[in-house]
């Protein structure tokens, strides 16, 4: 039990904070474009449970690590109101970037922080327990903050990617991306629920997302071992 608590522990916490500060970047680029309906809701909190969606947040991920697939999830969308914004189009575009850019540069950092334990324990030195849990916690943070990012940035809606093109197309090619919207959790369960099913060697996690994912997090290694002071051979 006490081992089923510590594990929960190391996933559920990074998930939730990668999944809270993605959320909390598209409500602060909004506040500075010109809406602040983020910030009048009291959106703009790192407290969870402003953010948590109980299914998103916790169920998905929960059971998607029991079956063993890739582990992500979403949190309760900021409120964004693109008519407040100063230069609707173009700043719809640099909203949706700002969570997957939050997510890369947190992901970053998480490595940076790696690297600097590693110095500071030495080529012999021993983690210590509470060392070890926070080692754990930003392997998953990096994990999840690769994968959610890279996730978020699919030109389908209702994700960040379809904000970003809907931001750099002509108006005809946004309104397409308006209509295929309302259809948005269909295609999604369409693509990485129904079509895995059906065709069991196009896994579109797999054939498409970890690729990239493995590549970001094999660069963000290297940088963990130059902090560290590691040869990256």
């Amino acid at each position: 039990m006490i081992t089923i608590v510590y594990e929960a522990a190391t996933l559920i916490v990074p998930l939730i904070f990668a999944i809270v500060f993605h959320e909390v970047a598209h409500g602060l680029v909004a506040r500075m474009l010109g809406d602040p309906t983020a910030s009048q809701q009291g959106r703009l909190s790192l407290n969870p449970l402003r953010h948590v969606d109980p299914f998103g947040t916790v169920i998905l991920p929960a059971a998607l690590h029991l079956v063993g697939l890739p582990v992500f999830g979403w949190a309760k969308p900021v409120p964004i109101d693109y008519r407040r914004l100063r230069h609707p189009q173009r700043d719809m575009a640099l909203v949706g970037a700002a969570g997957p850019l939050a997510n890369f540069a947190l992901a970053a950092l998480s490595a940076v922080v790696i690297g600097l334990m590693a110095r500071s324990l030495g080529p012999t030195g021993t983690p210590g327990p509470v060392t070890t849990f926070v080692l754990l916690n930003l392997v998953n943070f990096i994990e999840f903050n690769c994968f959610l990012g890279l996730f978020n940035l699919l030109p389908l809606p209702p994700f960040d990617g379809s904000r970003i093109l809907r931001g750099l197309l002509p108006m005809s090619g946004a309104r397409v991306l308006d209509r295929i919207e309302p259809f948005g959790l269909i295609v999604f369960f369409a693509l990485f629920v129904i079509v895995p099913q059906l065709v069991p060697s196009f896994h579109f996690v797999e054939r498409f997302l970890l690729p990239p994912v493995d590549a970001l997090k094999h660069a963000l290694g290297l940088l963990e071992a130059l902090v560290a002071g590691q040869s990256s051979a």
